[in-house]
Parts: structure tokens; sequence; C-alpha cells
């Protein structure tokens, strides 16, 4: 089987591989999926959980069963976006190793945006994604 994304950390950039995402991801030719940004809304309407970690966590548990949705996994992930409230260095180390464990090696490229506001009340964070197909 081709291996369809590649993951780089030029040694002349900083090593993002320490922290666990890419500096660069190339994708082969194929399928890509683009994934509305994920939050912790639950399919019952149960108001999100208060605490960022447990937002952080139904946000990956949502993202998951889009991927699933579509026949992939953390490893097809090409690109992320996490967009997150009142971004500060204290909230973003509560989060973002949740969000790594949720990785689970795979290390897609990674970009951490701060809003000031999601598009619901209470929630705190945010995911989006680009997945290379599998074949």
């Amino acid at each position: 089987m081709t291996q369809t994304l590649q993951r780089l950390n030029p040694a002349s950039m900083p090593d993002a591989g320490q922290m666990g995402y890419s500096q660069i991801t190339t994708v082969e030719p194929g399928r890509l999926a683009f994934i509305s940004g994920q939050v912790a809304w639950r399919a019952d309407g149960e108001t999100p959980p208060n605490s960022l970690e447990e937002q952080t966590r139904l946000v990956c548990a949502n993202a998951m069963m889009a991927l699933e949705a579509i026949g992939a996994s953390t490893k097809d992930l090409a690109m992320v976006r996490i967009y997150m409230t009142d971004l500060t260095p204290e909230r973003l180390d509560a989060a973002f190793p949740i969000v790594v464990e949720w990785f689970d090696g795979a290390a897609p490229s990674l970009t951490g945006v701060g809003v000031s506001a999601l598009a619901g009340a209470g929630l705190q964070i945010e995911m989006e994604m680009t997945v290379r197909l599998p074949d």
C-alpha cells in the first residue's frame, strides 16, 4: 500500500514533532474530505460541559465519529485547525495534550487559533479537519 500522507519537520524549522504535530504534510492525489468544525455538542442536545478538558474530549469523540463515518482514522488527517476561546498558555496546556493523545501518533499539520466566540453558547473549542480518504 502506498503511503498517501508524508509528515515533515525540516531541521531548519522548530521541531513540531516533539509537540505531537508536523510542520508540513504532503498528500498524494486522491479523494479529500473537509469536515466541518466539531464542537462539544451531543446528538441528544444535552448542554455542553463547562470544563475545557471535558469539551475537548467531546470534540475529539465527535471528530472520531465524523472520521469513522467516512471510513477514515486520525492517520488520514492532513490538516487540523483548532479554534479556542480565551486562548492562553494555561488553557492550551489543558486542551492540547488531550488532542495530541487523540491523534494517536498521527501528527497531522496543526493550526491553533484564538477566537472571541464560537457558534454556540458556552462552546470553548472547535476542531475542523482536512482528511485524505484511504484508498
